[in-house]
């Protein structure tokens, strides 16, 4: 299982869907921790390029994110423990948006465009 903070802080990215933030050695070694069911991003590097960003503000440290007020108004608390980002720039395809709603899960965009 990967740690929940890269050890190397160089290229870093935020998954579009989740915001954790890993580097893209860890997202191309294990996927995504949260959405690796949903979005294959193991061994994929367009797919990591295509669903995570390098541009995001904010990171927060989420070791209980059922219990956190934080987690739940940002959207992660049924997500795995782990760094993650406030905002992160960009989003995911439509095509990709469409699979996930067919597969039951709410995509909110990440980049503040969709506050609630």
């Amino acid at each position: 299982m990967a740690s929940l903070v890269p050890k190397d802080k160089r290229s870093l990215r935020a998954c579009l869907i989740c915001g954790i933030v890993l580097n893209h050695q860890m997202f191309r070694d294990h996927g995504c921790p949260n959405c690796e069911p949903l979005v294959s991003m193991r061994g994929q590097n367009d797919v990591i390029t295509e669903c995570t960003s390098s541009t995001f503000d904010g990171v927060m440290a989420m070791f209980h994110p059922k219990e956190s007020w934080v987690a739940k108004y940002s959207h992660v608390n049924s997500f795995k423990p782990g760094m993650y980002a406030a905002y992160v720039s960009g989003k995911i395809p439509e095509d990709l948006e469409d699979k996930l709603a067919q597969n039951g899960f709410t995509y909110h965009a990440r980049d503040g465009s969709a506050e609630d």
